[in-house]
């Protein structure tokens, strides 16, 4: 396993000549704990079909099936398919997904720990994926936004992000939307998760699907929220990969809030996702911690 390690404070290390079909249980040990140390993994050179794909996956925990159907692959339900081209003369997946900031499954009560992401057919000419590192956020903020964060909850929901589907004619937005909050309630996380293999403190909020502060007035909520946002995403905080054919991306969604890139018009596009739970917890939630420190300090 040959690996390229990033420069010191920032994020992604390269793999190369690696069979990833043939990975022991000791290797894949190794790839777990460099995710949590790099945050983003690129394995290059990549030549896999989906059952191999599947597999590799495995190997690092274990796959969600995505609770949405219509993102299903039809053979492999685990892999979330982002396709704008049909196959076999039917929809396959769903077009244009994830083009915003966010961490995966952030409405859930257990979010994704690792996003694994495949891209099969790549656009011509735009092929990134952006990244922006939380954890350095956090430790960037400044007083007043930090003030804003500190032992505060934050409210997640989805369904500002849901894509109407062919069952959805004839029904009212309003009616859409409610159907699907009432799948998907909102779910509230920490503002500042604590990593439970690093031990490190995380800003866990994103402009995709952090829709408000808990025990907060809308306009105040809003009002705080854009000013983190414009802090989060200013350009100097953004890791741009640009992809090439036979990359796959393994990343922890704890720390890592990350956004697709748009594919220009008459370009084909073709990603496979799977989401991985490593088998801890997603979060330990050390506001109640934080909140009696504070109160201290008042003193």
């Amino acid at each position: 396993m040959k690996i390229s390690k990033p420069s010191l404070g920032r994020i992604g290390a390269e793999i190369f000549d690696t069979d990833t079909t043939s990975l022991t249980k000791a290797e894949a040990s190794i790839i777990k704990q460099m995710v949590y140390e790099h945050k983003l993994l690129v394995f290059r050179g990549q030549n896999l079909n989906d059952e191999q794909y599947l597999e590799f996956a495995r190997k690092i925990g274990t796959p969600q099936v995505y609770p949405q159907d219509n993102y299903h692959h039809p053979d492999y339900p685990e892999i979330f398919v982002s396709s704008n081209i049909p196959k076999d003369g039917k929809k396959f997946g769903v077009s244009g997904t994830g083009k915003y900031w966010h961490t995966d499954c952030a409405f859930l009560d257990e979010p994704l720990s690792f996003t694994m992401l495949y891209p099969k057919v790549l656009p011509n000419s735009v092929r990134e994926t952006y990244y922006i590192d939380m954890q350095q956020i956090y430790k960037k903020l400044p007083a007043t936004l930090k003030s804003y964060v500190d032992g505060q909850y934050m409210t997640h929901e989805a369904k500002w992000r849901y894509k109407v589907q062919e069952w959805d004619i004839d029904k009212a937005i309003v009616d859409i939307l409610k159907e699907f909050e009432n799948r998907f309630p909102a779910v509230n996380h920490p503002a500042i998760i604590t990593h439970p293999v690093t031990g490190e403190d995380i800003l866990y909020i994103s402009q995709g699907f952090t829709s408000g502060m808990v025990d907060t007035d809308y306009e105040t909520s809003q009002k705080i929220l854009q000013e983190l946002f414009s802090f989060i995403e200013h350009e100097e905080n953004i890791h741009t990969h640009t992809w090439k054919d036979g990359d796959i991306l393994l990343w922890d969604n704890r720390t890592l809030n990350h956004k697709a890139s748009s594919v220009p018009k008459g370009e084909n596009s073709v990603s496979y996702r799977i989401g991985i739970y490593d088998g801890l917890p997603f979060y330990i939630d050390n506001t109640q911690k934080r909140n009696k420190r504070e109160k201290m300090l008042v003193k």
